[in-house]
């Protein structure tokens, strides 16, 4: 199992932007796609974006669409999501994690068993 620390959230008004990392402890990162999540309290995990293991295959939710952008760094094992035009409903605790392919990595909230870290929160409000 491949560790991973989340971190770069924190609070911005509406319309602002932030960039969260995903920092593996080992390289083995690079053999897996990569996905990151979102949590709001009382609500299931919920996939918002995911990158294939060779940076080529993607997948956005429909609500991120043309305002998140996942990308990755085989050299330092991490991924990363550069969020703009933030909105209110996009706070939430922040996760990203890893399977075999993006297909696997979409389906991870609903894998029981699935380990998580800690997260980063994202809170929008003015």
């Amino acid at each position: 199992q491949v560790s991973l620390v989340e971190s770069g959230g924190g609070m911005v008004q509406p319309g602002g932007s932030l960039r969260l990392s995903c920092v593996a402890s080992e390289r083995t990162f690079n053999f897996y796609a990569v996905g990151w999540f979102r949590q709001v309290p009382g609500k299931e995990r919920e996939v918002v974006a995911a990158l294939s293991k060779t940076g080529i295959g993607w997948y956005y939710r429909d609500s991120v669409k043309g305002r998140f952008t996942i990308s990755r760094d085989f050299d330092k094992h991490a991924a990363y999501l550069q969020m703009d035009n933030l909105k209110p409903e996009d706070t939430a605790v922040y996760y990203c994690n890893v399977d075999n392919d993006v297909d696997k990595v979409r389906r991870l909230p609903y894998n029981f068993g699935t380990s998580w870290g800690q997260g980063t929160q994202v809170t929008v409000s003015s």
